[in-house]
């Protein structure tokens, strides 16, 4: 059967997170005078906090926590790292890291034209991201692509996530494709690629941080205008 749904995770695959999260923890760092505070640079703080961060979304991934203990902890647990427990700054980082990043909406390079391309070549397009669902939607609007697909899916909505095939079925149900006409598009490989995989899905690993995983049966790519010579 032809191949027409194409679902894209969002964070990384299409919405540049890891760029515009930077962007906006430099802004808030700099206004909370956390430097003059506690003696630590930016850089410094970041890079903890990128490492705490990724571990609880591959938590909240596997279903070890839920996105309440993240948002607790992801900021806490940095500041921590360097003898600072101030609770009350981790939150307001917290709320005000959510209420920021849409400030910026920068995408992975070649997203536009990609989405134009395959839109024209007449393929469905669909989010399914395991990303809050407060922020999923405005975050497809505010960039300018939200226009390009025919549903949007936040794991939030069921409160299941992948890799978990409920979430996949669920995606599949909503946007009315059938397995064998659907693609998963993403840059996690055990979220997207396994969880894609293991459901039925053709799969396409889009390894942006040169994680360099591979297996059977699984299309790998360094750059989204890649996608333009498989669909």
């Amino acid at each position: 059967m032809k191949m027409q749904h194409i679902f894209f995770d969002l964070d990384n695959t299409l919405w540049d997170h890891r760029h515009n999260a930077y962007l906006t923890l430099k802004e808030i760092f700099e206004r909370e005078k956390v430097r003059d505070k506690y003696n630590i640079h930016f850089e410094e703080f970041h890079k903890e906090y990128f490492t705490i961060n990724e571990r609880l979304w591959a938590q909240i991934r596997d279903g070890e926590i839920d996105k309440e203990h993240l948002r607790k902890h992801r900021f806490h647990d940095s500041f921590l790292f360097f003898g600072i427990d101030d609770f009350t700054l981790a939150q307001t980082f917290e709320k005000n890291f959510l209420d920021e990043i849409l400030n910026y909406n920068d995408l992975v390079e070649g997203a536009f034209s990609l989405l134009e391309y395959l839109s024209d070549k007449g393929y469905t397009l669909h989010i399914l991201s395991n990303g809050f669902e407060e922020v999923t939607y405005r975050k497809c609007e505010l960039s300018g692509i939200k226009n390009y697909f025919k549903t949007i899916t936040s794991a939030d909505e069921i409160d299941v996530r992948k890799p978990n095939p409920e979430i996949y079925a669920y995606a599949l149900n909503k946007a009315g494709a059938k397995i064998e006409e659907s693609a998963m598009i993403g840059d996690d490989w055990i979220a997207d690629v396994e969880g894609g995989k293991a459901f039925g899905l053709k799969v396409v690993f889009f390894d942006v941080f040169n994680d360099n995983y591979e297996a059977e049966g699984v299309t790998v790519i360094k750059k989204l205008a890649e996608l333009k010579d498989i669909f």
